[in-house]
């Protein structure tokens, strides 16, 4: 995360606004800041998103490409995140100081997604134990203002909602080997189901209290925070995985608080994120658009 010094007397203020329950830029402890989202703006990519939350601002892109299933797993497809902090987020991330972060944000995203129930890696298989569908998912931090695990399951989560996947017919060769036939129309294409998909919700610990969306600042304030994994299954929210920041310990007590006001916030953001995802997909639509001059 990146490091804002803070004297012991701002310290001390904030940690009084949080038991006031009013912080310092005015939200109560279970509020978020202002979102901006906007969808498809990468013209090479599969699908991508960019989120800005107050000083946070994260780029998505997604690659689809085919590959062999494992093993293990014949009947599914494949998902692979990879972070990438930009040194002009903050000056900690130059060199190689943000390697470790996004190593821990790109294991987080894994597990989260890891359990069936959350996202179904089903979907992505062509044929089984031959071809399968491989996403790639590259997260691109230009900014760092606070709550990165929220802002980057956020904006992956509308990535993947704004990627389109190719219809893919396979035809049976002499050799009894298939071939796969692969749409060069873009709107021939499939679409991923992103209802189960999990979101990260960080809580954090100030004092005697617990917040989501941390700022910059009162990430300093804090010893330790809980990330929590929202997924849905049968349209009730669950806990789907959970991740430790920070030095310090929680009570079981805290613990329990953290993870039930992480399981509230999720609910709502995910049905915010949706209810704009479908808004703006009804606005732009998906309609095949006029083509004009020799193209017609």
């Amino acid at each position: 995360m990146a490091n804002v010094a803070l004297s012991e007397a701002e310290k001390t203020f904030i940690l009084h606004g949080v038991e006031e329950d009013f912080r310092c830029d005015g939200r109560s402890r279970r509020d978020y800041r202002p979102m901006e989202l906007e969808c498809e703006i990468v013209n090479n990519a599969s699908g991508s998103a960019r989120l800005r939350l107050a000083n946070t601002d994260i780029l998505v892109g997604v690659k689809c490409e085919i590959d062999t299933p494992t093993s293990l797993h014949p009947d599914q497809g494949k998902i692979e995140f990879f972070v990438d902090c930009s040194a002009n987020a903050t000056p900690e991330f130059e060199g190689r100081g943000g390697e470790e972060l996004a190593l821990e944000l790109a294991d987080t995203l894994t597990n989260a997604y890891e359990s069936p129930s959350a996202f179904d890696l089903k979907s992505l298989c062509i044929l089984p134990g031959q071809h399968c569908w491989k996403l790639y998912v590259d997260i691109l931090i230009l900014e760092c203002g606070g709550n990165l695990f929220d802002a980057v399951s956020l904006a992956s989560k509308a990535a993947i909602f704004n990627t389109r996947i190719p219809k893919v017919t396979a035809a049976v060769m002499d050799a009894g080997e298939a071939e796969l036939l692969i749409s060069d129309d873009p709107y021939n294409c499939t679409r991923i189901e992103i209802d189960n998909i999990p979101i990260l919700v960080t809580v954090c610990k100030i004092g005697d209290c617990c917040v989501v969306d941390p700022s910059a600042e009162e990430e300093q304030c804090s010893t330790a925070s809980l990330v929590v994994g929202v997924s849905k299954r049968n349209n009730k929210c669950y806990v789907s995985h959970t991740h430790t920041v920070g030095g310090g310990s929680l009570h079981k007590d805290t613990m329990y608080k953290c993870l039930n006001l992480g399981v509230t916030a999720g609910a709502t953001l995910n049905d915010a994120l949706e209810k704009a995802l479908r808004l703006e997909e009804s606005r732009v639509g998906n309609k095949r658009k006029e083509t004009v001059g020799f193209l017609k």
